[in-house]
């Protein structure tokens, strides 16, 4: 009868597991979300046992008690995604712990345990509404760099960190490139600057170097939290502006999917996917092709917009809510205020074109208007 292989150093999971922070996790660019999870795993009831005990059914025993915790900022259960990692984590861990460490000589318990399917990839997308909202809070907010991070986020996909870390001297003005050294997946790029990205970063100055932005992480989250509190904006993430951003790459329909992975840093063709839900009504005009340009323009740019009926004491006003001019027609009777509001809609439609100006969505600002006191007019209707 063969004897069992004892495992050099007989340790408990916890022990393992703060070395395992000490000399794996310290090297991370992700140290302090493994911090957060490793610290769990002590902390757990597999923390007590030692390394050559662990089975896989105790590992199967934790997903399965975790996957039913509830998480005390959310009030939710904890999410799979979460449970994931932490599997991911404790497999990493045993692998070294058998290899490198001789804490067992057992096979990996975590290799045959079923990790919680993978959430869906998230699929919201900003609103028309919900940006105008923030660029105009941002725009007025007491700390300048708030509007400049939130440009830029929407025009280069790059990440928050990316965006905080971003200095004067990897901005290069001539070739209109923001060079990143070090990223979070540990390999640098350079970030073509649109327009508005150059716009958004000239207004901070010009220095020949250092930090371009003095927010810290916890400020930005901060200030975000703060500002979706104020404007009634609901589950939206910070980092759904890169989503956002690589979506509105892809709806261009100028660059294809190596291109856009160029930018966006992603290596993984298929986790770029997960970002790209493309808004179905900019298919529609890929679909339309080439013919008729001039009426399909019109028909596209010249449409309905929702205007809010409100009595004055010299009659009635109508307003377009949709328009940041404040478009307002006064008049004595209704009768007479529809057909004036037309021809300032399409004045005001024309000049936007002409101008270059982004046509704003119709209905974006109504969600709270009651239906009786909003009317319809169409730019285009015979008098």
């Amino acid at each position: 009868m063969t004897s069992v292989q004892q495992p050099l150093h007989p340790v408990t999971l916890a022990h393992g597991l703060r070395h395992y922070q000490r000399v794996v996790s310290i090297l991370k660019k992700g140290y302090e979300q493994e911090r957060y999870r490793v610290a769990q795993l002590v902390r757990s009831d597999l923390g007590t046992k030692l390394v050559h005990e662990i089975t896989s059914v105790d590992i199967a025993s934790y997903r399965d008690a975790r996957l039913m915790s509830i998480n005390t900022k959310t009030g939710g259960l904890i999410s799979p995604a979460t449970v994931r990692l932490e599997m991911s984590l404790l497999s990493n861990f045993f692998d070294l712990a058998r290899i490198e460490w001789g804490f067992t000589a057992s096979p990996n318990p975590c290799a045959d345990v079923r990790k919680p399917k993978p959430p869906p990839g998230r699929e919201r997308r900003l609103t028309a509404r919900e940006e105008r909202l923030i660029l105009r809070y941002a725009a007025g907010h007491s700390n300048p760099e708030l509007y400049s991070i939130v440009v830029i986020a929407l025009s280069t996909a790059m990440r928050q960190s990316e965006i905080l870390g971003l200095r004067w001297e990897h901005i290069n003005s001539r070739t209109r490139v923001a060079h990143l050294p070090e990223t979070k997946n540990g390999s640098k790029r350079d970030v073509p600057l649109s327009p508005r990205a150059r716009e958004a970063i000239a207004r901070m100055g010009t220095k020949s170097q250092g930090k371009i932005f003095a927010y810290t992480k916890h400020g930005i989250k901060s200030t975000w939290r703060f500002m979706l509190q104020k404007l009634s904006i609901e589950d939206l993430h910070f980092h759904d502006l890169r989503h956002e951003a690589i979506s509105r790459f892809f709806e261009l329909g100028t660059l294809d999917m190596m291109e856009i992975a160029a930018i966006s840093g992603h290596k993984s063709v298929s986790m770029l996917k997960r970002y790209t839900h493309l808004r179905a009504n900019r298919l529609v005009h890929k679909l339309e092709g080439n013919r008729n340009k001039a009426r399909l323009a019109v028909m596209r740019d010249i449409v309905p917009y929702p205007a809010i009926v409100t009595a004055t004491a010299s009659g009635v006003a109508l307003s377009f809510p949709d328009f940041d001019q404040g478009l307002r027609i006064d008049r004595a009777t209704i009768e007479e205020a529809v057909p004036a509001a037309r021809d300032v809609l399409l004045r005001a439609l024309l000049l936007a074109i002409r101008e270059g100006r982004k046509l704003p969505t119709p209905d974006e600002f109504l969600l709270d208007t009651p239906a009786c006191d909003v009317l319809i007019v169409d730019p285009m209707a015979e008098a």
